[in-house]
């Protein structure tokens, strides 16, 4: 007998084919049928069919359709019992493979193993495809039936490329044109289709249709969701066009190269029992498709606070994570943190910089970033932790889209939304069984507890069986080895007693509460003490100084109190030299602090806190930006004890590692302290050195912050920062409008620095849009603001900006003269980045001049300028012109190699524009190699770039390369083409180069 899904549910025997019943039924029988084997609960089994709506007598008329598919299969099969009862909860008794939806995720399964050959792969993937009889679960409806037929779907695809890909290795175009075209006209956005079908129409011969095809699915792209091609469908495109079939399909082995990201917490210690629900998750993992390609395996692991579901589901994680070979993703998400629950946007932002998508290139955007998630996951094989989510919508935007991993939540929360929307399989923990719980004793204190049996137990029954109220209380036991555990057993009765004539409700929150006070009672006082004022700090975690701001005490006794607290298991290492707490721990703490310290008190800890944080910042950006430090703000030195920062890298490693404590005492800082401000205007030139979505946070808090208390300067200075990052992500639109507004706001207040640094700024986005003449007149504003403010940096800074304009429009013998200016008054001024900047300008001015010897010669100056000051934007445009140097200096391999390196580093910082910039000059380095094919790929993707951003001379630059390449490869219509373009904008930019473009033009042969 077969159980059949991928269409209408049927069960087929060897000569009979019998309608799946009535459509709860059903769905009854699929819901069943996809758990094959395995124990599927009532409740789960009730949500599947109705939702999380269900029905009064949901159970009554669930029951009555399992009598009526046990029926069913009975005559099927000549004979009943395949439907049986165990627990709460029902069993199919039936091979998954007799199941042809767990068939077809075996066939793909075996498809994607290693050692296939092509010709396999074939037939594996065509006998798996053949299994679909149409829509899955066709007739049916309901919220788990769309969420697996949406699931399915997608896993049909998958296989369907793979089939596509496979049958192309073995030359078979004619199959993959057949079936695929059909395929895209139903799903005309999917890119991955349009790609393969492009390859097979271009080795079938028929490169006219491929190119046809491209066309049509770029105006699709654009019309339905304002986008362009993604890089593999412009990379089929751009080899066709190169006349070969296409670049080969993404290598399965691809993510072996990729960031192997462990960031799974230590396995936990003496971890005791739970051994059934362990080989619940298991059996789970085990399921027909539960380690494939085309599976994404979620379990949702709920029960009560302080019952053990993280160190439950870390120890499983580790027993299972040799089978994740793509590595592990973990985030504690604070769900019910008295404070700060982490967002789903910082839990993908943290994601993706494991996963190896640099910070600049991280979206701000929850669902942007989401899709660049989702898309890093696409082909890998990862296991997932999402530990203490508070609710589903917090964690849905965290989980893959498609098939290879398998994510396990926890969470006080039952998660019926995940349950019934996304197939999540629950796993409610109880207390610990009583042998469970008198083992963890045991492992914990040792022999003690066989000499005191009757103690033992007690010690369990006052600790609820809650395995964190266990390790705290075993804790206290072991550190006071001459009392015995019935006198300790005795102490925590008496407590526990006294905290009933209080709370009676039974909540086991109270015994966890009973548990802390107790072992808190025993702490010395100051530790006590730093226990309850760590309570306070708005982060996941801080270090020693920061701690010893908060509690006012020297660092040898901090550290004391820590390890104590250490020991008690009241606080635990994340990392070396920092400090975290369970949230139950965290929020009992703030409750104390609440009660035994007064408002007074709480207050001068975080007052001394901010100020520990705002000061030490500000010491950091003296040593990384000195020339700047009259634009910050001065703060006095803490009275708290704070690191040495004796260089520029102490002072990097330092704002590094506190990162994350600073944006959040940024959030949480109270209404109306002014330290989001001055933390912004503090951090703003760090920030902006490639950490766009802390600075986001950091400038939005700011900005509000300044805007509640009428400070015009200190919202000027937040709009300049949020500029700052749009200019950085190529949004040139919003970065002039908050630069305008920022410039307004300064001159509001008075400040005419920060009025020049908005104009200069605004200047800078005008160079990038092409608008010359308005750029020219902003920086000529700035530099006369700056000289009256006295400020000889920001002078020399805009001056250089303006040299850059005068180079575009051919103005050499000017831009020289005001690029050395520039370079003195930063050398003047001691700020070695603006001496670097205006060198490296320098270098590109004598370059147009044709002195290409002293133009390298100061490019490498700035090189090495920008890399002592770790300044990694500079040291890449400082690269990429020296690239421009050596090519006019005909060495082109040399060239393509700082190019190259220039490219990274644009890459790694999220620069888009300079991006533009090192494609275009590997495109000139190709064509001046002789490669032209070479060329016509690199400055097509330079081209994208640009169009995409805005970038106007750029983007003239590339199509003036397109022509080069194209002239070059013999097609002169073509050329003329692309020349022309560049033409109508370097004319319209005024640009010097237009004339050389009207040369080439003119060069061409004429039309026939």
């Amino acid at each position: 007998m077969e159980l059949r899904l991928l269409g209408p549910v049927e069960v087929h025997t060897g000569t009979r084919r019998l309608a799946g019943g009535r459509p709860q039924q059903a769905v009854v029988l699929a819901a069943l049928a996809v758990d094959a084997g395995r124990l599927v609960p009532v409740e789960s089994l009730i949500v599947r069919v109705w939702g999380s709506s269900p029905p009064p007598r949901a159970r009554q008329l669930l029951q009555t359709h399992i009598n009526r598919i046990r029926r069913m299969l009975g005559e099927a099969a000549g004979g009943g019992g395949l439907v049986v009862r165990r627990a709460d909860g029902y069993l199919l008794e039936l091979a998954p493979e007799r199941v042809d939806m767990h068939r077809f995720g075996r066939l793909v399964e075996r498809a994607a193993a290693a050692g296939h050959s092509a010709e396999d792969r074939v037939e594996l993937l065509r006998e798996a495809l053949g299994l679909w009889r149409g829509e899955p679960l066709a007739g049916l409806s309901g919220q788990w039936v769309e969420h697996t037929r949406h699931v399915w779907r997608q896993q049909r695809l998958s296989a369907l490329l793979a089939w596509a890909r496979a049958e192309l290795e073995v030359s078979n175009a004619p199959a993959v044109i057949d079936r695929v075209t059909g395929e895209l006209a139903e799903h005309p956005l999917v890119e991955p289709l349009a790609a393969v079908l492009m390859r097979a129409l271009a080795a079938a011969g028929r490169a006219a249709e491929a190119l046809d095809r491209y066309a049509a699915t770029r105006a699709h792209l654009a019309e339905e969701l304002g986008a362009d091609p993604g890089p593999e469908l412009q990379a089929v495109h751009q080899a066709i066009l190169r006349g070969e079939g296409g670049p080969p399909p993404p290598a399965a082995t691809a993510a072996a190269s990729q960031h192997t990201p462990a960031q799974l917490p230590a396995d936990v210690a003496a971890f005791t029992g739970r051994g059934d629900e362990l080989e619940r998750l298991d059996a789970i993992l085990a399921a027909p498709g539960g380690t494939a390609a085309a599976a994404v395996v979620l379990s949702a692991v709920s029960g009560t606070a302080g019952v053990g579901k993280t160190a439950l589901a870390i120890h499983w994680a580790h027993q299972v994570r040799g089978r994740f070979p793509d590595g592990q993703l973990y985030v504690n998400l604070r769900g019910y943190d008295p404070d700060q629950p982490v967002t789903a946007a910082d839990a993908l932002a943290r994601f993706l910089a494991a996963l190896g998508v640099p910070g600049p290139e991280i979206p701000l955007d929850q669902d942007e970033r989401a899709a660049r998630y989702r898309s890093a996951l696409a082909g890998r094989r990862m296991l997932i932790l999402l530990d203490n989510a508070s609710s589903a919508e917090q964690v849905r935007p965290l989980l893959p889209g498609t098939g290879g991993c398998a994510v396990v939540i926890t969470s006080r929360d039952r998660l019926a939304g995940l349950v019934a929307r996304d197939g999540a399989h629950r796993l409610d923990l109880d207390l610990l069984p009583p042998a469970d719980a008198y083992a963890l004793l045991h492992r914990l204190i040792g022999d003690r507890t066989h000499a005191e049996p009757v103690a033992t137990a007690s010690l369990v029954d006052l600790c609820a069986r809650l395995p964190l109220a266990l390790r705290v209380a075993a804790e206290l036991a072991v550190s006071r080895p001459g009392t015995s555990l019935t006198r300790l057993a005795g102490e925590l009765a008496e407590r526990q007693r006294r905290l009933e004539l209080l709370d009676a409700g039974g909540d086991p929150r109270s015994t966890v509460a009973m548990v802390f006070s107790w072992s808190i009672q025993h702490l010395p006082p100051e530790a006590a003490r730093t226990f309850r004022l760590l309570g306070l700090h708005p982060g996941a975690d801080a270090d020693a100084y920061a701690v010893a701001a908060l509690t006012g005490a020297d660092l040898a006794a901090t550290r004391r109190d820590l390890d104590t607290l250490t020991r008690a298991h009241l606080v635990d290492p994340t990392a070396p030299g920092r400090y975290g707490m369970h949230d139950l721990l965290r929020a009992y703490a703030a409750s104390l602090a609440s009660t035994q310290d007064t408002e007074d008190t709480r207050s001068a800890a975080l007052d001394r806190l901010y100020a520990y944080y705002l000061a030490t910042a500000m010491t950091a950006m003296d040593h990384l930006y000195p020339a700047e430090s009259h634009r910050r703000p001065r703060v006095p030195p803490p009275s708290t004890p704070s690191p040495a920062l004796a260089g520029a890298g102490s002072a990097r490693a330092w704002l590094d590692a506190e990162r994350a404590a600073l944006v959040a005492t940024v959030r949480g800082a109270p209404p109306g302290s002014a330290y989001p401000t001055l933390l912004s205007t503090t951090l703003f030139r760090y920030l902006d050195g490639g950490h766009y979505t802390d600075a986001m946070a950091v400038h939005d808090a700011a900005y509000e912050a300044a805007r509640q208390a009428g400070d015009l300067a200190g919202q000027a200075h937040a709009l300049r920062g949020i500029g700052a990052v749009h200019l950085k992500l190529g949004r040139y639109t919003a970065a002039a409008e908050h630069f305008e507004q920022a410039a307004t706001l300064f001159a509001k207040a008075d400040d005419l620095a920060g009025q020049a640094v908005a104009l200069t700024a605004l200047g800078t986005v005008e160079q990038r849009q092409g608008t010359y003449a308005s750029a020219a007149d902003h920086h000529q504003q700035a530099m006369a603001l700056f000289r009256q403010a006295g400020d000889g940096s920001g002078e020399g800074r805009a001056l250089n900006n303006l040299a850059i304009i005068e180079t575009l429009l051919g103005r050499h013998a000017e831009s020289a003269r005001h690029h050395e200016e520039a370079a003195t008054l930063a050398r003047q001024a001691g700020d070695g980045s603006g001496e670097a900047a205006a060198l490296n300008n320098l270098g590109l001015v004598e370059q147009r001049l044709g002195r290409d010897e002293e133009a390298a010669e100061h490019h490498r100056q700035a090189v090495a300028l920008f890399r002592q000051l770790g300044d990694r934007s500079g040291e890449a445009s400082s690269l990429d012109n020296l690239g421009i140097a050596h090519t006019r200096l005909g060495q082109p391999a040399q060239a393509a190699t700082y190019f190259e390196l220039a490219l990274t580093l644009f890459r790694e910082i999220g620069d888009r524009e300079g991006q533009a910039w090192a494609l275009n000059g590997l495109g000139e380095a190709a064509h001046a190699r002789g490669e032209p094919g070479d060329a016509l790929e690199h400055h097509g993707a330079a081209l994208a770039i640009t169009l995409d951003i805005g970038a106007v001379d750029q983007q003239a630059r590339a199509l003036a390369g397109l022509g080069h390449a194209h002239h070059a490869l013999g097609d002169a219509e073509r050329a003329r083409s692309r020349y022309g373009e560049a033409l109508v904008l370097y004319t319209d930019l005024e640009s010097f180069e237009a004339a050389k473009v009207r040369t080439r033009l003119a060069a061409l042969p004429p039309q026939p």
